[in-house]
């Protein structure tokens, strides 16, 4: 059985066991990644993600962030928690229709 609760664990343990196998073999991770080659090639990738998030990402996913998630989910979450420490009704309790039974 594949256990799925335990990826996070499992990749730190595959990352040091390559490391590991890395060093036994004589690769230096500090001179490869210090390298003048490396850096450009790291900068160069930075530079296109910084850019794929400028032009397609930011603008959809700052909306999503601040009128929905924030505006509209967070402020009503944090508003029926105050209302439920304080035992007063939720704002779906008072807006609900209610039966009158005579």
């Amino acid at each position: 059985m594949i256990n799925k609760n335990s990826g996070f664990l499992q990749l730190v343990l595959v990352i040091i066991i390559g490391i590991i196998i890395l060093s036994y073999f004589g690769f230096n991770l500090r001179g490869i990644v210090e390298a003048p080659q490396t850096q450009e090639n790291l900068g160069y990738a930075w530079g296109l993600v910084t850019d794929f998030w400028n032009t397609y990402l930011a603008g959809p996913v700052l909306y999503f962030w601040n009128d929905i998630f924030i505006d509209l989910l967070w402020s009503s979450f944090v508003e029926n928690m105050e209302r439920i420490k304080a035992g007063d009704p939720t704002t779906i309790q008072e807006m609900a229709p209610s039966v009158n039974i005579q």
